[in-house]
């Protein structure tokens, strides 16, 4: 019996002057970032966000606590002209995202039709004939601060730090590191230290302390 792989869909779309994926994703409700996504790509994303008044989020894994939204303009390339669309994403803490998770909320917002044929592709608006190409590619919930703590195998760190303060101190320590570890090695590995111990048996000795043979019971009983 054969068993068919899951998978979810992606496309590229323009965030600030840089590429970024768009996980098309039919089974969520609402748009979601993630916190550590953020950190890695947005160095001033705090700027932008906004509060909100939903505190948790549900998913399949359990409740994911929010600290706000953001809202990125974002331009979809096409030969016939960019799209470009707004979003408002919720940012959660315990997200493990690789991008900006469009839910249907905005999909049914700007009229995304996603088309299982042969050759897939995502329709955005009214204009069934602009058609925009999409990307397959595997699940990936791989951990940003993972990836950072394979360079840090022999560290640890304290539970009391937050996910952003690991990684805070990971990109300094990175930063870094050529103070402390060695160019070819991860940066766990630090860097050795030859120390020369030399035992000196040659005359002269150092000074007896005479006061200790003149104690009771120093003296040599005959």
């Amino acid at each position: 019996m054969s068993y068919i792989h899951g998978t979810t869909t992606k496309m590229t779309g323009c965030i600030d002057n840089s590429q970024n994926p768009l996980i098309i994703d039919s089974g969520a409700h609402r748009s979601i970032v993630s916190i550590r996504y953020l950190d890695n790509h947005f160095p001033n994303w705090e700027k932008q966000l906004f509060p909100t008044k939903e505190k948790n989020f549900k998913s399949a894994s359990g409740k994911m606590p929010s600290i706000g939204t953001i809202i990125k303009e974002i331009i979809i390339p096409h030969r016939k002209g960019n799209i470009r669309l707004n979003p408002e994403f919720v940012v959660l803490d315990d997200a493990h995202i690789q991008g900006f998770l469009l839910g249907t909320d905005y999909q049914r917002m700007y009229g995304m039709d996603i088309y299982n044929s042969q050759n897939r592709h995502i329709t955005i608006g009214t204009n069934k004939e602009k058609k925009c190409s999409l990307d397959i590619y595997q699940i990936s919930c791989q951990d940003p601060l993972e990836d950072l703590l394979k360079e840090f195998r022999e560290g640890q760190f304290s539970n009391t730090l937050t996910s952003k303060q690991k990684v805070s101190l990971l990109k300094m320590l990175r930063k870094n590191s050529t103070e402390f570890s060695i160019g070819e090695e991860p940066l766990g590995k630090i860097k050795d230290h030859d120390i020369e111990l030399y035992q000196d048996v040659e005359r002269p000795y150092p000074p007896m302390d005479t006061s200790l043979s003149r104690k009771p019971g120093n003296q040599e009983r005959n």
